[in-house]
């Protein structure tokens, strides 16, 4: 019982499903932050002139007021201005930024659409547990990754940063546009840098993320067992659906075997029920078929009915292991079934 309590077992695909359904899924804030970053990166250094086209737009507006009484009428323009400016610079960032976010995510657990992980639960603002959570282990370990994960970043940028202050005594002897180009050139190496550290931890965040939300998912052997059953159905319930299955089955063969032209048996094994209806079929039809017990009964209803019986122990064989209930004889029997059907004709005088 002990080892079925271990959850040694990898998770199931519906334990994986059912997780993402509650919100459960497996994403790293650092993968996430790193290729938002980089596109902000980019994106910034991409639309620095269209940005600083739009700034140089609005401070010129505004040195254009300079000597203008402002009235109501004005300082709705200049709010207006300032806005529709402010969001030609701003929004196209923010919307590459934004779609990174959601590319990341995708990435990571792919599509989700849930509510549950924002729907009310009273356990979320319980002080004592949120006073627990405050001061676990867990936020611990989370607290020293992220002071390592910083001071590590800062540092090698200010490597990078002192080797770039050594060159000042040489770059003081360039023009200002040689000066500026320099600094820019310096600072996107920094930017660069930086982010390649950052996409390290990234990588082993991502790693470590996966694994433990993997772990968190592992399910004992008696968990395994429960979710078949569940999916397949109780083995013992089953059973009983199929017995009953088969007893109405056979209950409502039996109802047919007063309708049969003839029962052909071996005599005491197989017994075989045949009925010919020129309307319905081509050929002769099986109706009812049992061996043993079920081929007594079979033989007992038709005395009973005065259904002729009639021995012929190959034929019985042939059919019961050649035809299904309810299923035209083959062709190759036709002649058998033919004889003893003009037999028992005769008999009735048809």
């Amino acid at each position: 019982m002990a080892d079925d309590a271990e959850k040694t077992e990898e998770p199931t695909p519906k334990k994986i499903e059912d997780a993402r359904k509650e919100g459960n899924v497996p994403k790293s804030q650092d993968t996430s932050g790193v290729i938002t970053l980089f596109v902000a990166i980019l994106g910034l250094l991409m639309l620095f002139p269209y940005m600083a086209r739009h700034m140089l737009l609005l401070f010129q507006y505004y040195f254009s007021l300079i000597g203008t009484p402002l009235d109501k009428s004005y300082m709705i323009d200049i709010a207006l201005v300032t806005v529709r400016e402010f969001l030609l610079i701003v929004l196209p960032l923010a919307v590459a930024v934004a779609i990174a976010g959601i590319i990341a995510a995708l990435a990571q657990f792919g599509f989700l659409f849930t509510t549950k992980a924002i729907m009310p639960d009273l356990k979320k603002i319980d002080p004592i547990k949120g006073t627990k959570n405050l001061f676990s282990m867990k936020k611990l370990i989370e607290g020293v990754k992220v002071t390592f994960k910083s001071f590590t970043t800062l540092g090698v940028g200010f490597v990078f940063f002192f080797l770039f202050i050594t060159e000042l005594p040489t770059v003081a002897l360039f023009g200002l546009a040689d000066q500026l180009e320099w600094l820019k050139d310096k600072m996107i190496i920094i930017a660069f840098v930086m982010l390649l550290i950052i996409f390290v931890f990234a990588i082993i965040d991502l790693i470590i993320v996966r694994k433990q939300y993997f772990d968190g998912l592992k399910m004992s052997k008696q968990e395994i067992k429960d979710e078949m059953k569940n999916m397949e159905g109780d083995p013992l319930v089953k059973s009983k659906i199929r017995q009953i299955q088969m007893e109405a089955s056979r209950k409502r063969m039996m109802s047919e075997v007063p309708n049969a032209d003839v029962i052909i048996t071996n005599p005491t094994h197989y017994a075989v029920a045949i009925k010919y209806d020129a309307e319905r079929s081509h050929a002769p039809i099986v109706i009812a078929k049992g061996k043993d017990q079920i081929a007594q009964q079979i033989k007992k209803i038709a005395r009973e009915n005065s259904v002729h019986i009639v021995q012929n122990p190959p034929l019985a064989r042939s059919l019961y292991a050649e035809v299904e209930v309810d299923k035209a004889i083959p062709e190759a029997l036709f002649g058998a079934v033919a004889e003893v059907l003009a037999y028992v004709y005769k008999m009735n005088k048809k």
